[in-house]
């Protein structure tokens, strides 16, 4: 028998025991007095009050389909079931579809139709379904995995996320989250606050890193190299060294694991507000020796398991 047709995700095993209805009426109740993200706004988002994320009870979507432009792992011979959620929980002045996470382009969704979506992109044979900025709609996303379960859902799930999380949220993902992709933006939080309004990034970015890893270890893959399992780290590396890639990958290797499977992203460009004077090296394009050296960084930390179907040509790895 394949790995993959002996693999089970998590939350078919929470949706026998009466686990996952059980988690999915708790997280619901943490929309009341929201504390599901960092910013822990407390507002009543069932009441349709909004706080930092601009999201009230219901999440609202961009679009969803089957990736082929996600990382080797994921997106396979079918592609990644994508689902992009509007809003976000962080202010990134550079973000490159800030039309989705800033202005709130996309159409609220019940929990009814998030789920139809997932079983959808299932039907299209896509290996996994992918929440992309998923950290403000956590109780919506478990409530909509808990109907699709019931209707035949069984492939992973992936949160893809900016990695602003908190540790409450996590909790209520404990086995129902089969892969963990979160970035790691900034080493330094002053950094974090100049260029995506978070003063506290680093430290619950790390924290949020710690408990991913706890629930689901290094990154599994089937015969085929398709993810099962796991954590998938991405690193944006910026111009001027201003993401702290040096301490990032050291921290990866040295308190996570050395067999953690890294992207490292070369793709940054100046977007939305990045081309400001006040913008620093964000209004020019990383170099080609910037990513040398980010690669450089990583594999004298001890890293070694890469994403590289992006890399340019001048890149040997």
């Amino acid at each position: 028998m394949s790995t993959r047709q002996s693999f089970e995700p998590a939350y078919r095993k929470l949706l026998r025991s009466g686990e996952l209805e059980r988690r999915a009426g708790e997280a619901l109740e943490h929309l009341s007095a929201c504390d599901l993200c960092p910013w822990k706004c407390e507002v009543d988002r069932r009441s349709e009050r909004v706080g930092f994320c601009k999201t009230g009870r219901w999440a609202r979507v961009s679009s969803f389909f089957p990736h082929m432009g996600e990382e080797d792992p994921l997106r396979g011979t079918r592609g990644s079931g994508t689902i992009f959620f509007s809003h976000c929980n962080l202010r990134c002045q550079y973000c490159q579809n800030y039309e989705i996470s800033q202005l709130g382009e996309g159409r609220t969704v019940t929990g009814e139709e998030l789920a139809a979506m997932m079983l959808k992109l299932q039907e299209m044979g896509c290996h996994n379904i992918n929440f992309v900025s998923p950290s403000h709609v956590v109780a919506q996303i478990i409530e909509a995995v808990a109907i699709a379960a019931h209707e035949g859902l069984c492939i992973p799930l992936v949160y893809n996320t900016g990695g602003y999380d908190s540790l409450e949220a996590l909790r209520l993902l404990d086995g129902i989250i089969d892969i963990y992709m979160p970035d790691m933006k900034y080493a330094d939080a002053a950094t974090a606050q100049r260029y995506s309004k978070i003063k506290d990034y680093p430290e619950h970015n790390r924290a949020a890193v710690r408990e991913m890893h706890r629930q689901v270890g290094d990154l599994v893959m089937d015969e085929r190299g398709i993810a099962l399992r796991g954590l998938l780290v991405r690193h944006l590396v910026l111009p001027g060294g201003l993401a702290g890639t040096g301490e990032i990958v050291r921290f990866l290797a040295e308190e996570i694991s050395r067999d953690t499977y890294i992207n490292l992203m070369g793709q940054y460009r100046p977007e939305y507000k990045a081309r400001q004077e006040d913008m620093g090296p964000l209004s020019r394009h990383v170099t080609a020796g910037e990513m040398a050296e980010a690669y450089r960084l990583a594999r004298e930390a001890g890293l070694h398991r890469f994403d590289v179907r992006r890399r340019s040509a001048w890149l040997v790895i």
